[in-house]
Protein backbone atom coordinates (compact mmCIF):
# COMPACT_ATOMS: atom_id res chain seq x y z
CA UNK A 1 0.00 0.00 0.00
CA UNK A 2 1.30 3.42 -1.05
CA UNK A 3 -1.52 5.95 -0.16
CA UNK A 4 -3.80 6.33 2.83
CA UNK A 5 -6.79 8.35 3.87
CA UNK A 6 -6.54 8.60 7.40
CA UNK A 7 -4.52 8.31 10.22
CA UNK A 8 -4.51 5.35 12.16
CA UNK A 9 -7.46 4.90 14.69
CA UNK A 10 -4.91 3.25 17.63
CA UNK A 11 -3.75 6.86 18.91
CA UNK A 12 -4.62 8.78 21.91
CA UNK A 13 -8.12 9.15 22.50
CA UNK A 14 -7.06 13.18 23.18
CA UNK A 15 -5.32 12.81 20.22
CA UNK A 16 -6.57 15.46 17.41
CA UNK A 17 -6.01 13.25 14.47
CA UNK A 18 -7.83 10.45 15.59
CA UNK A 19 -10.24 10.40 12.34
CA UNK A 20 -9.96 10.85 8.75
CA UNK A 21 -8.18 13.52 7.46
CA UNK A 22 -10.34 16.63 6.23
CA UNK A 23 -8.23 16.83 2.94
CA UNK A 24 -10.88 19.17 1.77
CA UNK A 25 -10.19 21.82 4.40
CA UNK A 26 -6.61 21.05 4.45
CA UNK A 27 -6.17 21.71 0.90
CA UNK A 28 -7.07 25.26 1.39
CA UNK A 29 -4.29 25.61 4.09
CA UNK A 30 -1.77 24.69 1.70
CA UNK A 31 -1.07 24.87 -1.53
CA UNK A 32 1.66 22.71 -2.18
CA UNK A 33 -0.49 19.28 0.00
CA UNK A 34 -2.44 20.08 -3.54
CA UNK A 35 0.14 18.30 -5.76
CA UNK A 36 -0.20 15.38 -3.65
CA UNK A 37 -3.54 14.76 -3.27
CA UNK A 38 -5.19 12.56 -5.65
CA UNK A 39 -8.50 10.37 -5.71
CA UNK A 40 -7.56 6.61 -4.83
CA UNK A 41 -9.76 3.74 -6.28
CA UNK A 42 -11.97 3.84 -3.62
CA UNK A 43 -12.96 7.26 -4.43
CA UNK A 44 -11.27 9.12 -1.61
CA UNK A 45 -8.60 11.76 -1.60
CA UNK A 46 -4.95 10.21 -0.43
CA UNK A 47 -1.90 10.76 0.23
CA UNK A 48 1.52 8.90 -1.00
CA UNK A 49 3.06 8.47 2.31
CA UNK A 50 6.73 7.45 0.20
CA UNK A 51 6.75 11.01 -0.84
CA UNK A 52 8.18 12.76 1.55
CA UNK A 53 7.53 16.35 0.13
CA UNK A 54 3.90 14.89 0.15
CA UNK A 55 4.21 14.23 3.99
CA UNK A 56 6.20 17.45 4.60
CA UNK A 57 3.31 19.51 3.22
CA UNK A 58 0.59 17.38 5.15
CA UNK A 59 2.12 18.04 8.17
CA UNK A 60 2.38 22.03 7.50
CA UNK A 61 -1.11 21.51 7.03
CA UNK A 62 -2.11 20.00 10.15
CA UNK A 63 0.30 22.11 12.20
CA UNK A 64 -1.84 25.21 10.98
CA UNK A 65 -5.57 23.19 11.27
CA UNK A 66 -4.91 22.11 14.43
CA UNK A 67 -2.29 23.81 16.66
CA UNK A 68 -2.58 27.45 14.88
CA UNK A 69 1.21 26.96 13.90
CA UNK A 70 2.33 29.35 10.81
CA UNK A 71 4.71 28.66 8.42
CA UNK A 72 6.60 25.03 9.50
CA UNK A 73 8.71 24.43 7.53
CA UNK A 74 12.44 21.48 6.99
CA UNK A 75 15.10 21.70 5.19
CA UNK A 76 14.99 18.51 2.78
CA UNK A 77 17.57 16.61 4.39
CA UNK A 78 16.14 16.60 7.64
CA UNK A 79 13.65 14.21 9.44
CA UNK A 80 10.15 14.55 8.07
CA UNK A 81 8.02 13.40 11.39
CA UNK A 82 4.48 12.58 11.74
CA UNK A 83 2.37 14.78 13.21
CA UNK A 84 0.15 12.05 14.62
CA UNK A 85 2.73 10.56 16.83
CA UNK A 86 4.16 12.92 17.74
CA UNK A 87 1.81 14.06 19.24
CA UNK A 88 0.74 10.80 20.81
CA UNK A 89 4.02 11.14 23.07
CA UNK A 90 2.72 14.67 24.19
CA UNK A 91 -0.78 13.08 25.01
CA UNK A 92 0.61 10.15 26.93
CA UNK A 93 3.28 12.10 29.26
CA UNK A 94 0.59 14.50 29.94
CA UNK A 95 -1.75 10.79 31.31
CA UNK A 96 1.58 10.15 33.46
CA UNK A 97 1.08 13.74 35.13
CA UNK A 98 -2.33 13.15 35.46
CA UNK A 99 -2.06 10.07 37.45
CA UNK A 100 0.21 12.17 39.90
CA UNK A 101 -2.26 15.03 39.89
CA UNK A 102 -5.57 13.77 40.57
CA UNK A 103 -6.39 12.89 37.37
CA UNK A 104 -5.59 16.51 36.45
CA UNK A 105 -3.34 17.43 33.63
CA UNK A 106 -1.03 20.21 34.81
CA UNK A 107 -1.20 23.38 33.28
CA UNK A 108 0.47 25.78 35.02
CA UNK A 109 2.59 28.49 33.88
CA UNK A 110 5.58 26.99 35.85
CA UNK A 111 5.35 23.94 33.75
CA UNK A 112 8.66 23.54 32.07
CA UNK A 113 9.33 20.30 29.72
CA UNK A 114 12.93 19.50 28.14
CA UNK A 115 12.87 18.31 24.85
CA UNK A 116 16.41 16.32 24.05
CA UNK A 117 17.20 16.66 20.12
CA UNK A 118 14.56 19.06 19.23
CA UNK A 119 15.59 19.23 15.48
CA UNK A 120 14.64 21.73 12.58
CA UNK A 121 11.03 20.78 13.15
CA UNK A 122 11.07 21.25 17.01
CA UNK A 123 7.88 19.64 16.87
CA UNK A 124 7.20 18.31 20.33
CA UNK A 125 8.05 22.12 21.57
CA UNK A 126 5.54 23.53 19.08
CA UNK A 127 2.22 21.08 19.73
CA UNK A 128 2.98 20.55 23.39
CA UNK A 129 2.63 24.52 23.72
CA UNK A 130 -0.13 24.89 21.75
CA UNK A 131 -2.06 22.12 22.72
CA UNK A 132 -1.38 22.32 27.01
CA UNK A 133 0.51 25.96 27.17
CA UNK A 134 3.67 24.01 28.78
CA UNK A 135 7.48 25.90 28.38
CA UNK A 136 9.84 24.33 26.58
CA UNK A 137 13.46 23.78 26.29
CA UNK A 138 14.30 22.29 23.25
CA UNK A 139 18.25 21.16 22.65
CA UNK A 140 20.17 19.58 19.88
CA UNK A 141 24.22 19.35 18.52
CA UNK A 142 23.51 20.78 15.10
CA UNK A 143 23.48 24.56 14.78
CA UNK A 144 21.52 24.49 11.22
CA UNK A 145 18.82 22.97 13.20
CA UNK A 146 18.35 24.96 15.47
CA UNK A 147 18.49 28.22 13.24
CA UNK A 148 16.03 26.47 11.37
CA UNK A 149 13.89 25.96 14.47
CA UNK A 150 13.94 29.47 15.16
CA UNK A 151 12.67 30.50 11.71
CA UNK A 152 9.88 28.56 12.90
CA UNK A 153 8.99 30.34 16.39
CA UNK A 154 9.75 33.63 14.80
CA UNK A 155 6.57 33.00 12.59
CA UNK A 156 4.64 32.54 15.88
CA UNK A 157 5.35 34.60 18.70
CA UNK A 158 3.35 33.82 20.63
CA UNK A 159 4.50 30.36 20.55
CA UNK A 160 7.77 31.36 20.97
CA UNK A 161 7.17 33.06 23.83
CA UNK A 162 7.38 29.90 25.83
CA UNK A 163 9.71 27.89 23.70
CA UNK A 164 13.87 28.20 24.49
CA UNK A 165 16.15 26.79 22.36
CA UNK A 166 19.70 25.59 23.15
CA UNK A 167 22.76 24.17 21.58
CA UNK A 168 24.59 20.70 22.95
CA UNK A 169 28.25 21.98 22.60
CA UNK A 170 29.04 18.34 23.40
CA UNK A 171 28.39 15.34 21.61
CA UNK A 172 29.09 12.91 24.21
CA UNK A 173 26.37 14.64 26.38
CA UNK A 174 22.46 14.36 26.58
CA UNK A 175 21.19 15.73 29.23
CA UNK A 176 24.93 17.44 30.51
CA UNK A 177 25.07 21.14 30.51
CA UNK A 178 21.30 21.47 29.63
CA UNK A 179 19.93 21.48 32.88
CA UNK A 180 20.71 24.67 34.24
CA UNK A 181 21.99 25.22 38.26
CA UNK A 182 18.54 26.95 39.05
CA UNK A 183 16.33 24.69 37.08
CA UNK A 184 13.49 21.97 37.91
CA UNK A 185 11.57 20.43 34.53
CA UNK A 186 8.51 18.48 35.06
CA UNK A 187 9.51 16.46 32.29
CA UNK A 188 12.26 15.25 29.71
CA UNK A 189 11.42 14.00 26.29
CA UNK A 190 13.39 12.67 23.54
CA UNK A 191 13.00 10.92 20.00
CA UNK A 192 16.33 9.16 20.15
CA UNK A 193 18.40 8.55 17.09
CA UNK A 194 17.32 3.76 16.75
CA UNK A 195 20.25 2.66 14.61
CA UNK A 196 23.65 2.13 14.97
CA UNK A 197 25.43 2.69 11.93
CA UNK A 198 24.75 4.14 8.55
CA UNK A 199 24.10 0.40 6.89
CA UNK A 200 21.48 -0.24 9.69
CA UNK A 201 20.02 3.40 8.84
CA UNK A 202 19.76 2.20 5.13
CA UNK A 203 18.77 -1.11 5.99
CA UNK A 204 15.75 0.24 7.69
CA UNK A 205 14.53 2.60 4.74
CA UNK A 206 14.93 -0.69 2.44
CA UNK A 207 12.54 -2.51 4.87
CA UNK A 208 10.00 0.97 4.44
CA UNK A 209 10.88 1.08 0.89
CA UNK A 210 9.36 -2.93 0.75
CA UNK A 211 6.69 -2.17 2.73
CA UNK A 212 5.29 0.25 0.76
CA UNK A 213 5.31 -1.86 -2.19
CA UNK A 214 7.91 0.08 -3.63
CA UNK A 215 10.48 -2.04 -6.26
CA UNK A 216 14.04 -1.61 -6.56
CA UNK A 217 14.31 0.56 -9.26
CA UNK A 218 12.43 3.32 -7.91
CA UNK A 219 14.51 3.44 -4.69
CA UNK A 220 17.99 5.62 -4.30
CA UNK A 221 20.50 4.18 -2.12
CA UNK A 222 20.48 7.07 0.60
CA UNK A 223 17.58 7.54 3.26
CA UNK A 224 18.16 10.70 3.44
CA UNK A 225 16.37 11.22 -0.08
CA UNK A 226 14.18 8.50 1.14
CA UNK A 227 12.47 9.30 4.00
CA UNK A 228 14.18 12.26 5.08
CA UNK A 229 17.32 12.42 8.53
CA UNK A 230 20.31 13.39 8.91
CA UNK A 231 22.85 10.88 10.53
CA UNK A 232 22.71 12.00 13.95
CA UNK A 233 18.91 11.76 13.72
CA UNK A 234 19.29 8.35 12.74
CA UNK A 235 22.02 6.56 13.72
CA UNK A 236 24.24 7.04 16.42
CA UNK A 237 27.11 4.10 18.14
CA UNK A 238 25.50 1.73 20.13
CA UNK A 239 21.80 2.82 18.52
CA UNK A 240 19.30 3.48 20.90
CA UNK A 241 19.66 1.62 23.42
CA UNK A 242 23.47 2.58 23.79
CA UNK A 243 21.82 6.27 23.95
CA UNK A 244 19.42 6.00 26.63
CA UNK A 245 21.49 3.97 28.96
CA UNK A 246 23.63 7.20 28.31
CA UNK A 247 20.70 9.02 29.44
CA UNK A 248 19.89 7.30 32.21
CA UNK A 249 23.03 7.49 33.64
CA UNK A 250 23.00 11.34 33.29
CA UNK A 251 19.66 11.48 34.33
CA UNK A 252 21.16 9.77 38.18
CA UNK A 253 23.37 13.05 38.22
CA UNK A 254 20.57 15.41 38.45
CA UNK A 255 17.65 12.63 40.22
CA UNK A 256 15.96 15.63 42.01
CA UNK A 257 15.98 18.23 39.22
CA UNK A 258 13.23 16.49 36.97
CA UNK A 259 9.90 15.20 38.11
CA UNK A 260 9.35 12.56 34.87
CA UNK A 261 12.74 11.41 32.50
CA UNK A 262 11.10 9.79 29.12
CA UNK A 263 11.95 8.45 26.13
CA UNK A 264 11.05 6.79 22.80
CA UNK A 265 11.59 2.94 22.26
CA UNK A 266 11.94 1.94 18.69
CA UNK A 267 13.14 -1.78 19.10
CA UNK A 268 11.51 -4.38 21.89
CA UNK A 269 14.91 -5.90 21.64
CA UNK A 270 16.29 -2.50 23.70
CA UNK A 271 14.38 -3.02 26.55
CA UNK A 272 16.09 -5.41 28.61
CA UNK A 273 19.29 -3.04 28.53
CA UNK A 274 17.25 -0.09 29.55
CA UNK A 275 15.66 -1.76 32.20
CA UNK A 276 18.93 -2.89 33.51
CA UNK A 277 20.06 0.95 33.60
CA UNK A 278 17.31 1.76 35.27
CA UNK A 279 17.80 -0.50 37.97
CA UNK A 280 21.78 0.45 38.60
CA UNK A 281 20.51 3.92 38.30
CA UNK A 282 18.01 2.94 40.88
CA UNK A 283 15.15 4.99 39.94
CA UNK A 284 12.30 4.34 42.44
CA UNK A 285 9.25 3.97 39.73
CA UNK A 286 9.86 3.28 35.96
CA UNK A 287 6.72 2.83 33.52
CA UNK A 288 6.36 1.25 30.23
CA UNK A 289 3.91 2.84 27.84
CA UNK A 290 3.00 1.18 24.20
CA UNK A 291 2.02 3.61 21.39
CA UNK A 292 0.67 2.41 18.08
CA UNK A 293 -0.09 4.15 14.95
CA UNK A 294 -1.37 1.79 11.85
CA UNK A 295 1.00 -0.86 11.96
CA UNK A 296 3.99 0.43 13.91
CA UNK A 297 4.49 0.03 17.49
CA UNK A 298 6.73 2.17 19.83
CA UNK A 299 7.39 2.39 23.50
CA UNK A 300 7.43 5.32 26.14
CA UNK A 301 9.39 5.18 29.05
CA UNK A 302 9.22 7.19 32.28
CA UNK A 303 11.44 7.30 34.98
CA UNK A 304 12.07 9.11 38.39
CA UNK A 305 13.93 9.21 41.03
CA UNK A 306 11.35 11.07 43.55
CA UNK A 307 9.75 9.33 46.46
CA UNK A 308 6.10 10.02 47.21
CA UNK A 309 6.79 12.66 49.77
CA UNK A 310 8.80 14.46 46.80
CA UNK A 311 6.42 14.10 44.69
CA UNK A 312 3.55 15.70 46.24
CA UNK A 313 5.92 18.17 47.80
CA UNK A 314 6.39 19.02 44.04
CA UNK A 315 2.76 18.67 43.02
CA UNK A 316 2.42 21.41 45.51
CA UNK A 317 5.04 23.81 44.95
CA UNK A 318 4.54 23.62 40.97
CA UNK A 319 1.21 22.67 40.03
Amino acid sequence: MTAEAMPASKLHPRNRHRGRYDFPHLLTLDLELRDFVAVNLHGELSLDFANQAAVKALNRALLKASYGIQAWDIPPQNLCPSVPGRADYLHYLADVLAANNGGVIPVSNAMRVLDIGTGSNCIYPLIGTSEFGWRFVATDINSASLKNAQAILAANPALAQKITLRLQPSSAAILKGMVFDDEWFDLTMCNPPFHASLIEARAGTQRKWENLGKQDGEQTTNPRLNFGGQDAELWCPGGEQSFIQQMIKESAQIPTRCFWFSTLVSKSASLPGIYAALKRAKVLEHKTIVMRQGQKQSRLITWTFLNPTQQAAWRKTRW
